[in-house]
């Protein structure tokens, strides 16, 4: 069998690093990008490099934002009592599509997973924390997913955040179990969210 020429591979290689690329996909989207035109590969390397250069993290929320604070952090009109905590920042952006929720986000960065070696310490709990009466918030919406991690984050966030004196709520089941928001249609989403319950 007749193997690609180094640089396919390495291209290959990189692109199979990438979630949800396997090495079939990887191999085919490389194939693909050599034989564009070279300034189409031009604008993909720079839209790529400029993505990975101005995109940060909002120092408040933990949002992927190009400025600080970001867009819904700065947002006024946003209801700053009801503050809904997520795994990630990509799970905002499943929120966002819902149109339900009109509060603030916060990223906890990951759930807790002994197994893994992620404790309280790697998560952004101390900041959430740091927010609330500052912030004046009222609800703390828990929108982790529903698998085991999911679960002991909740509650371990919700015994945490009890002397605090917020109100505690978690998405309503409905989510697929063992998933995350990303795989939620938006419908799914806003049920979730308006039929939250007290933990």
């Amino acid at each position: 069998m007749t193997q690609l020429p180094a640089p396919i591979a390495l291209l290959t290689a990189a692109l199979s690093r990438l979630p949800g690329i396997g090495p079939r996909s990887a191999e085919r989207l490389a194939l693909h990008v050599v034989q564009l035109d070279p300034t189409q590969v031009r604008t993909l390397a720079e839209a790529l490099i400029q993505a990975r250069e101005r995109i940060v993290r909002c120092e408040r929320c933990g949002a992927l934002t190009e400025s600080q604070p970001c867009p819904i952090c700065g947002d006024d009109r946003r209801d700053a009592t009801l503050l809904c905590v997520v795994e990630r920042a990509l799970d905002i952006l499943s929120l966002e599509k819902s149109g339900t929720f009109k509060g603030r986000y916060h990223v906890l960065g990951g759930k807790l997973s002994p197994l893994n070696g992620v404790g309280p310490d790697d998560l952004r709990i101390a900041a959430l924390e740091a927010r609330l009466q500052p912030e004046g918030v009222q609800e703390v919406i828990l929108a982790l997913g529903s698998d085991v991690e999911g679960d002991a984050t909740s509650h371990y966030l919700a015994k945490r955040l009890a002397p605090a004196g917020v109100r505690m709520t978690r998405l309503a089941q409905g989510l697929p179990a063992g998933s995350g928001l990303e795989f939620a249609d938006e419908l799914t989403l806003s049920r979730a969210l308006e039929g939250r319950r007290a933990l």
